[in-house]
């Protein structure tokens, strides 16, 4: 394929980032494990070992829990007024510009993500989701209530407790701000646990935290796997409320975990299987951009992307025809380069002294390009590796994708697309709907009428009209059916963390109720 040969991902000249946080962060240090074991985080671009990473086990989690317990309990932060919150959260997304590039370089080497992209984006969006909230800190405020008794009643919104963050390895820094940033604003304390695939932007977050004047037990990040440590935070009596984003499996888990011991509520943002529907009338160029872009975005490691895509017959065979050649034209490649639009594939690889190991991404997702093809799927471009070192994948299309298939059920978290034909509208809504998950869906039409009646036919928290991974740290992000509850990003995260206290007494001879 155009743009992927032997020198697209070849050893970039960027010079390799000085590795300055490797420990566990509890109560506003950092420290060595209670064990003294250690993980290796991987590089995917080559598969070499960045750093070994302190491993927290139950005991750090205990730890994190009893500072973060006591910095709840005793400390200033839930009694500060909002605006103090919102000062030393404004000096914190300051900070993270300040240190943009040196940010953007852990997450490249870490996950695999584009450089230029990290540097322009997300590293600014992760600072830009902490100033929201700090805008809300000093807003949350309770309601007056008008009984029809002799009571006067209000409501109080108090801030939750001790919150466990469990954050996914495919969008590091944007994730732990989308769940640390209103819990702050809240008045909350936490313990956080980056992917173990991803510890390094997670350490470098909570240096700056400590600059900025965030007091020490508000904000611990213990890296480590998530069976042990993962788990921990899961089941601990002392933490008040679980948030976690990833996988469906391990989020069945956590309610298991958050049920059998202190019940703590739970919000769980999980898989998706998004469809994307494009219409006869779609302006043809956008659509193949859109749809594209809605599946290799991020080499396909998103939640929300669009890896069914249903083309009404009147336009599909053009359509293929313009999606085979712009995959053509896409550019596999090291991250480091700025021609590059597809890094490697996140590495799942984690070796611990326990010798434990995980199964890579990459060996998951060529399992399914393979699956699809034993199915009787069509592939009509990509579906092999990209060189001989490092995890990277051709983007893949498949056609004469059946509804029962494996790759058209099953969250591949890769550069896989299944592309289908339909014919009417009743069929598009159908079909968009034969999933168990239900996190995002694009439609991308000329007619408002179609827009209307299939954004309220698809059940799925966020429907994008001609667009795609149309984000906001306003916009409310979430999913139905198995892909979990609770809503990430806008005020509705905020009141995720925030408990209803009404506050009632009597009153007398009062002249009106």
């Amino acid at each position: 394929m155009a743009g992927l040969n032997s020198n697209s991902h070849s050893p970039s000249s960027f010079k390799m980032p000085t590795i300055k946080f490797s420990k566990l962060f509890i109560n506003g240090n950092f420290v060595d494990s209670v064990s003294g074991r250690e993980f290796e985080t991987i590089d995917p671009r080559n598969e070499q070992v960045i750093a070994r990473i302190a491993e927290g086990t139950k005991e750090d989690i205990d730890n994190a829990v009893k500072a973060s317990r006591v910095a709840f309990d005793d400390g200033p932060w839930p009694r500060m007024p909002g605006v103090e919150r919102a000062r030393i959260m404004m000096k914190w997304a300051d900070l993270i510009d300040e240190n943009r590039e040196e940010l953007a370089a852990l997450d490249a080497i870490d996950a695999g993500k584009l450089y230029h992209m990290l540097k322009a984006f997300e590293i600014p969006a992760a600072a830009n989701t902490l100033r929201y909230y700090a805008g809300a800190a000093d807003k949350i405020h309770g309601e007056v209530l008008k009984p029809a008794r002799e009571l006067h009643a209000y409501t109080l919104l108090e801030p939750i407790g001790v919150v466990g963050h469990i954050i996914p390895w495919n969008f590091p820094s944007p994730i732990f701000f989308t769940k640390v940033s209103p819990a702050l604003a809240a008045g909350c304390t936490m313990v956080l646990k980056p992917a173990e695939q991803t510890p390094l932007s997670a350490l470098f977050y909570a240096h700056l935290a400590k600059l900025a004047g965030i007091p020490d037990g508000v904000l611990n990040v213990v890296p480590g796997l998530g069976p042990i440590a993962g788990a921990a935070i899961c089941s601990h009596m002392d933490i008040d409320k679980v948030s976690f984003t990833g996988s469906t499996e391990v989020g069945r888990e956590i309610m298991h975990a958050a049920a059998n011991s202190n019940l703590k509520p739970v919000s769980l943002e999980l898989g998706g299987k998004s469809p994307l529907i494009i219409f006869d009338d779609a302006d043809l160029d956008k659509a193949v951009e859109l749809a594209f872009l809605g599946v290799m975005h991020n080499k396909g490691e998103i939640c929300v992307a669009g890896s069914r895509v249903f083309v009404q017959e009147g336009i599909y065979d053009e359509f293929e025809k313009r999606l085979v050649e712009k995959a053509n034209t896409w550019v596999v490649g090291d991250p480091f380069d700025s021609k590059v639009q597809q890094g490697p594939q996140a590495c799942s690889n984690v070796v611990a002294q326990t010798h434990y190991v995980d199964k890579k991404q990459f060996e998951k997702i060529m399992s399914y390009i393979e699956h699809g093809k034993r199915e009787g799927a069509t592939l009509i471009t990509g579906g092999k590796r990209v060189g001989n070192q490092g995890y990277y994948i051709e983007p893949t299309i498949f056609t004469n994708v059946k509804e029962n298939m494996a790759i058209e059920q099953d969250e591949i978290f890769g550069p896989v697309m299944a592309l289908m034909k339909f014919k009417t509208i009743e069929d598009a809504i159908k079909s968009a709907n034969n999933t168990r998950y239900g996190l995002a869906a694009g439609i991308i039409t000329k007619s408002l009428d179609t827009a209307n009646t299939v954004s309220r036919s698809i059940r799925a928290g966020i429907v994008w009209i001609n667009c795609y991974f149309a984000f906001g740290g306003d916009i409310p992000y979430g999913g139905y059916k198995m892909s979990g509850f609770g809503r990430d990003c806008g005020l509705e995260a905020l009141h995720k963390y925030l408990q209803v206290k009404s506050i009632v007494t009597p009153i007398y001879n009062s002249p009106w109720l």
